[in-house]
């Protein structure tokens, strides 16, 4: 393996959350979780050279990322070939705290899988702490317009996560 291919191999590695978060966040299903995953890793190797060192690693990867998912999601959707069933998240048998958590969580993300695809970009990169600097960086917008669209979304999840508990 040359250097950059061992570069990129450990940068990926030790940066893979972002992938597997970007893909519970687009997908519902582990053989779509999967394949998207592949589509990023690609897609990330096909763009290493275009990674000039501006922005943090992970930043970049965030943002091909999302690129990546969001374009997938986007044929998908005009194929007709969308995988997303809502009674596949909720649950709503619950005997203790853990399950309780779990189906909180579950429906979360089934909420956020409702958002339209910069809403759902904006969530993902909020519940991984970055901040709003590195938010509006990765989403190419203002550090002011991504906290005003970041409060907006938060009211838009209470509003369908109380209409999918009914």
């Amino acid at each position: 393996m040359n250097n950059k291919a061992k570069i990129f191999t450990e940068l990926v590695e030790k940066n893979q959350g972002i992938i597997h978060k970007v893909c519970r966040i687009y997908t519902d299903e582990k053989d779509s979780h999967e394949d998207l995953f592949q589509e990023i890793v690609l897609q990330l190797w096909r763009s290493y050279d275009s990674f000039k060192g501006d922005s943090k690693f992970s930043t970049w990867m965030y943002r091909v990322s999302l690129n990546t998912a969001i374009t997938l999601i986007r044929k998908k959707t005009k194929s007709n070939e969308t995988d997303f069933n809502e009674a596949q998240f909720i649950n709503l048998k619950s005997e203790d705290k853990d399950e309780f958590l779990e189906e909180r969580i579950t429906l979360l993300y089934a909420a956020i899988r409702l958002l339209n695809d910069v809403e759902r970009a904006l969530v993902l990169l909020f519940l991984e702490d970055l901040p709003y600097k590195d938010i509006a960086e990765t989403l190419g917008i203002s550090e002011v317009n991504a906290r005003v669209k970041m409060n907006r979304v938060k009211i838009k999840l209470k509003e369908i996560m109380s209409k999918m508990e009914q």
